[in-house]
């Protein structure tokens, strides 16, 4: 199931009042603020999705203050392990012990039940995705989480990649698979925020699990930006992530395919892609494009996964 709303349909000088009083606090259970003369250009969208029992929240909206008081805490505590992922711009946020700004593509990670205040440092305004992972009935993270002020993950480039890449596929796997199992991409979400903020033992078999789902998600991501490059190979991967080749290997055995056929894989899907939305770009550019080293190895393995040729695949997408 999927909440959305959205100011559109309001006339201006009801937008941030309705925004204040629904998204604010009755769903977020914070205070918003905004000075009277900036509310006629206020405009807002927000969803909501219920995934292996945590809620993911995507927002969009024009600039404004947000305080989460004891007062609000009070009214509406949720008792949550919270992600917030910052999509554009950057955020301010003061915990009373000490200010951070998350950037662009940033974490932070804190329990939901602690006070703070937060707001857009740039024009972009809030652009943001919020995972809260109630902790009832998930006793082994409950006392780890709880008292976590908000903060970023620690500098550990590695794990910071891991939780990054974990949260983006959670979030596209969200918009294509909607009626996806999504309770072990969030259990191990969950132990990689708790390792990111150093409570949880790195040696620990449910943080060595974590790790290794995590570091999956960002190999392939890592895959899926790099697509054009000739030398992608298991070598590259095991470097831009400090691992060992053996380790490279052991995260796609859990997945039944390996990394090279994963590779290929997306580079099929890219050119499918490509195929049907670039009707005039010849099959050698979209080949080579999509990192395939010879027309031959291409045409072959585009026929042993789709059956058909790509130009007649080409083809058969075109409106008659």
């Amino acid at each position: 199931m999927k909440l959305t709303f959205s100011t559109d349909h309001l006339r201006p000088h009801e937008r941030f009042d309705y925004w204040r009083e629904v998204r604010a606090r009755n769903l977020f259970g914070v205070t918003a603020s905004l000075r009277q003369e900036e509310r006629l250009q206020f405009h807002g969208h927000f969803s909501a999705s219920v995934l292996g029992g945590a809620i993911l929240s995507e927002m969009r909206a024009s600039s404004y203050s947000v305080a989460r008081t004891a007062a609000d805490i009070s009214l509406n505590a949720s008792d949550s392990l919270c992600l917030y992922q910052q999509a554009g711009g950057s955020s301010w946020f003061d915990t009373g012990a000490g200010e951070f700004l998350v950037p662009a593509g940033g974490l932070a990670i804190s329990h939901s039940d602690l006070p703070y205040r937060t707001r857009p440092v740039t024009a972009h305004g809030f652009d943001l995705r919020v995972l809260k992972i109630p902790l009832a009935g998930r006793d082994t993270l409950a006392g780890h989480a709880r008292g976590l002020s908000p903060s970023l993950p620690r500098n550990d480039p590695r794990l910071h990649a891991a939780v990054s890449a974990a949260f983006n596929a959670l979030v596209a796997d969200a918009a294509t698979k909607p009626d996806a199992d999504f309770d072990h991409a969030v259990r191990h979400l969950a132990q990689l925020a708790l390792l990111a903020r150093g409570r949880v033992p790195a040696g620990l078999p449910e943080s060595r699990a974590a790790m290794r789902f995590g570091l999956l998600q960002a190999v392939r991501d890592m895959l899926r930006r790099n697509l054009h490059r000739f030398d992608l190979s298991p070598e590259t991967a095991a470097h831009a992530f400090s691992i060992s080749l053996r380790q490279v290997h052991l995260l796609f055995e859990p997945t039944g395919v390996s990394f090279a056929r994963t590779l290929t894989a997306m580079r099929l899907e890219e050119a499918q892609r490509r195929l049907k939305l670039m009707p005039s770009e010849p099959v050698s550019h979209i080949a080579y494009a999509c990192g395939f080293d010879s027309l031959a190895t291409f045409y072959r393995a585009f026929r042993a996964t789709y059956g058909t040729t790509p130009g007649d695949m080409r083809m058969s997408s075109r409106p008659m």
